[in-house]
């Protein structure tokens, strides 16, 4: 008789671990009340980067360079396009920085890289300002993940396997299966406040009207970590400008999901200094979603500490999704007994340490 599992949560990471375990042999249902790559949820917007720089950190370089390669057999298998490799260029300020570690890690792995002068930026962008950039750090094979597309097309495909999806809420307590893992997203903190450290955030985006010279393809995305800032080109509503310092606490059931003013003149200062040409650009959208973070920003796979077979599975907003394809192998094994769970991931406390997002700050 194969194992049964349930997941509770069709974001990106239970879309993939179920996926996963369907095609090991498991028997799983997927649990979702809500459309999967739904605008309220972290895996519901237009756009994700996936970059496998993660500074002097191997472990995260190697998943996201697997993860690549993953949501390329989805493509091929759904025929559709949810991996724009545009590149991404990482805007550095110091020789021995964040970017500094990542190159090192990058070429250790053998995964393509260059560093750039800072006055090639006027060849990757149409308007570029280098100001005091020490250089640029440049990922040719990295790029933009179509994140709603790629949340749906994950659940179809895990459907496919044999997933069995349910349209209602999950509760603690309330599932069966040899294996029940909860991967809510944002909705963790709330389910479990006592042994989840996690921080739900509000996270501002901000989409200026361009011209096709912006849309991406035609520029790269782009990172500044020792600022809090990244973006992408053209590939929906705008050139994309996410100030990505820790947002204010945030419900995701219940809050109000208007971007802050503070945030868009933020963007629009940034879009000044940087890439001049856009400086009076308009508004074309903004948008408000949730994170939840662990303050190490290290992710969350766990065994529940009284829930006998329950696992705790998630903490990656702001760095998580381009991973999830490679993420849910790793799960797969840890929960099928395979390997065991990095201390890493644990519940519990955990202490502040160098950010995996694109937020350095």
């Amino acid at each position: 008789m194969s194992r049964t599992a349930a997941v509770a949560g069709a974001g990106i990471f239970g879309a993939a671990l179920a996926r996963r375990l369907a095609r090991d042999g498991w028997d799983v249902r997927l649990y979702e009340r809500h459309e999967p790559g739904h605008e309220r949820a972290a895996s519901g917007d237009e756009s994700r980067l996936i970059r496998f720089a993660h500074g002097a950190d191997a472990w995260y370089t190697r998943s996201a360079w697997r993860a690549r390669e993953l949501w390329r057999e989805l493509e091929t298998e759904t025929g559709t396009e949810l991996f724009r490799e545009c590149g991404v260029a990482w805007f550095a300020y110091a020789e021995d920085g964040w970017e500094a570690a990542s190159e090192r890690i990058l070429r250790d792995e053998e995964i393509p890289v260059d560093r750039l002068q800072p006055d090639h930026g006027g060849r990757l962008f149409p308007s570029f300002e280098a100001g005091d950039l020490a250089f640029i750090l440049w990922e040719p094979n990295a790029g933009i993940l179509r994140a709603a597309d790629a949340t749906r097309a994950m659940t179809t495909s895990a459907q496919e396997a044999g997933v069995k999806v349910v349209r209602e809420a999950a509760e603690p307590g309330r599932l069966e299966g040899d294996a029940v893992v909860w991967a809510c997203g944002a909705w963790l903190a709330s389910l479990f406040p006592e042994i989840v450290p996690l921080r739900v955030t509000r996270q501002d985006s901000f989409y200026l009207d361009c011209g096709e010279a912006w849309s991406a393809g035609r520029v790269p995305a782009w990172v500044e970590y020792d600022r809090s800032i990244y973006g992408v080109g053209r590939i929906g509503h705008g050139f994309k400008i996410a100030p990505d310092f820790v947002g204010p606490a945030f419900d995701p059931e219940s809050d109000d999901r208007t971007p802050d003013e503070r945030n868009e003149a933020i963007a629009r200062a940034y879009a000044k200094e940087r890439f001049p040409a856009l400086a009076a650009a308009p508004l074309a959208f903004s948008k408000a979603c949730p994170y939840s973070l662990t303050p190490d920003t290290h992710f969350l796979l766990a065994p529940h500490p009284e829930l006998d077979g329950n696992w705790i599975f998630g903490g990656g907003s702001g760095h998580g999704f381009k991973h999830g394809p490679a993420l849910a192998e790793y799960a797969a094994r840890v929960i099928a007994g395979e390997e065991t769970p990095a201390e890493r991931f644990r519940l519990g406390p955990r202490e502040i340490g160098p950010s995996l997002r694109t937020a350095g700050t």
